[in-house]
């Protein structure tokens, strides 16, 4: 432990002295991305497009004569130019498109290093905050920023994602899980399940696969939800917290894109028009495009089969670690491995119940039913899940039947700073997550990388190309909808084009494969990423160490993976 120190501190000071050296010494190159938007007209007779579901106008559309950007469309170049993003406007036999050009910034291969730096010393040092936290130095210091609370922290800290992360998972969340382990309510349902449902470990994972599968709206609502619904009774029947997390993680993002009820289709279907396709043409047909391809998610596939599988102790892919972990938990009931360092704090787990009061499994499963009904009913009515909403009325209602059943306000509000203070250490390094995946953006690993797909690329090749690319932009930025929108606006006019090239025999379903490897790859990454949202989530609910998490699921992950690319291979091939 002492000699991996040493290495991951003096890796940390090579890493940081290399992003001072490649910010002063290496000039960025600017891409400029183009991008063919389908423009509606909106009710104030303005023009704009949809956007993540809802009506967005154009704030200014410059004529492809006057635009500063225009004639750079899909090159690099070596000087900032003089506007960043415009709305080009192009008359052309009578017909006007509308293009989205925006000017994005890279350090070619250096724009990788803060990921690397971020997720290597994350393996080396075991210390997500240490290791976050060099990420986001060498990523500010790439790019020549080195006020870095000022300028980088505050700001990304202070947009609407930050807040989330304030507000639901250390408010909502911390509150909640205080107050069930104040009112017992967590062990009550815990002595419920284990006495109808659960009968052991295998039983106790189904029960986690299931709920998983039920709660299909993805991120944040499965895993905080999945998590702490599971954790008490899975922990009864010595289930390693590196089993649950696997679970858990597993069935939130994949099972979102197999069962796309939610918003997902929609944030998608605004990357995805291309010119000419007559199955892009109109926002309805590109969402059913995206239903249409859900029997190519091979990878979202295997892996909520594979998590299948583990709850029956059957999956043959699990890896010495993640059986080393099953053993341990089962022979010794030690539910996390020596050394671990848990993102959720013991004294959430272990319940401390006033004097006199009676537990009840009422005070868990009505704010579960309720946090669901409100998410999903939100979806249905409004078209996007209201998360804080649910979790904001689910912990009221906790505590409204608290006191009603009898609980002083005195014990109450002891019980959730306790769960305050049991996520604090979960949330900074949510909030140092969303920064590092920033930055990462920022750096311009994503276009830079995305920027290598530019030469010619076999048929067969493609889909493959684009699945690796959005594994490794997913990886390094922790972020599966930023991924979309990095990839999808190449990917498929490419795939468009590789098609019409080629002559293929099946130009839908080509698309379809492309398209298919871009969702999974990005899925692959996100879920796997130490410095995703999920994942950390994933870790944080079940009480699990992050980097164990992240190191027990990663072969088979990696094994649905090499299945999904193979097939998405063979069915291109046939294509053309």
């Amino acid at each position: 432990m002492k000699h991996s120190g040493i290495l991951g501190g003096a890796v940390f000071a090579i890493l940081i002295a290399l992003s001072l050296w490649a910010g002063l010494n290496i000039k960025p190159t600017w891409m400029i991305e183009k991008t063919t938007i389908e423009a509606i007209s909106l009710p104030d007779g303005h023009m704009g497009r949809i956007f993540k579901g809802k009506p967005e106008p154009f704030e200014s559309v410059v004529s492809s004569d006057s635009s500063a950007l225009w004639s750079f469309a899909g090159q690099s170049i070596a000087v900032e130019p003089s506007a960043t993003k415009e709305i080009v406007l192009e008359q052309r036999d009578g017909v006007s498109t509308y293009t989205e050009l925006t000017a994005i910034r890279h350090w070619g291969p250096w724009s990788l290093l803060p990921a690397i730096t971020a997720v290597l010393l994350c393996f080396l040092l075991r210390d997500p905050v240490v290791s976050l936290a060099g990420g986001i130095m060498a990523g500010a210091f790439l790019m020549q920023e080195y006020d870095i609370p000022g300028k980088i922290l505050v700001p990304e800290i202070g947009t609407a994602t930050g807040a989330t992360i304030m507000v639901l998972y250390l408010w909502f969340l911390g509150g909640m899980l205080g107050v069930w382990s104040r009112s017992g309510a967590a062990a009550a349902f815990a002595d419920w399940v284990t006495t109808h449902f659960v009968r052991g470990p295998r039983s106790a994972k189904f029960v986690t696969w299931l709920l998983g599968v039920i709660i299909f709206q993805g991120g944040t609502l499965s895993t905080v939800l999945v998590g702490t619904a599971v954790r008490p009774v899975a922990d009864r029947q010595k289930v390693s917290h590196e089993e649950l997390s696997f679970i858990v993680d597993a069935t939130a993002s994949p099972i979102a894109v197999l069962l796309p009820f939610n918003a997902w289709p929609i944030y998608v279907q605004a990357f995805i028009f291309v010119g000419g396709v007559p199955w892009l043409a109109t926002e309805t047909q590109r969402i059913s495009f995206f239903f249409q391809c859900i029997p190519l998610y091979f990878y979202a596939a295997l892996t909520v089969f594979f998590t299948l599988l583990t709850s029956f102790d059957k999956c043959p892919f699990l890896g010495k670690s993640m059986r080393a972990a099953v053993e341990r938990a089962r022979t010794t009931g030690e539910l996390d491995a020596p050394g671990a360092e848990p993102l959720l704090s013991y004294e959430v787990e272990i319940p401390d119940v006033p004097a006199g009061y009676r537990p009840s499994v009422i005070e868990f499963i009505v704010p579960i039913v309720l946090i669901v009904g409100l998410a999903v009913g939100t979806f249905f009515v409004m078209g996007s899940p209201q998360v804080l909403w649910a979790f904001g009325a689910a912990l009221v209602l906790s505590m409204v039947i608290c006191l009603l059943r009898g609980m002083s306000l005195r014990d109450l509000m002891e019980g959730v700073t306790t769960g305050l203070k049991g996520v604090v250490y979960g949330s900074v390094i949510l909030l140092l997550a969303v920064v590092i995946g920033a930055v990462s953006q920022k750096a311009g690993g994503g276009p830079y990388l995305v920027g290598l797909l530019s030469g010619q690329l076999a048929p067969w090749f493609l889909p493959v190309a684009l699945a690796l690319l959005t594994m490794v932009i997913s990886f390094s930025t922790g972020t599966s909808w930023g991924t979309f929108a990095v990839a999808l606006p190449l990917a498929m006019p490419l795939a468009w084009g590789v098609a019409q090239a080629c002559g293929a025999q099946h130009p839908w379903l080509y698309m379809a494969v492309c398209f298919s490897a871009v969702i999974n790859g990005s899925v692959f990454g996100d879920q796997c990423s130490p410095i995703s949202d999920t994942c950390v989530l994933s870790a944080v609910t079940t009480g699990c160490d992050l980097m164990d998490h992240v190191r027990t699921q990663l072969l088979p992950c990696v094994v649905a993976a090499s299945i999904s690319v193979v097939l998405w291979a063979a069915i291109a091939a046939w294509c053309v």
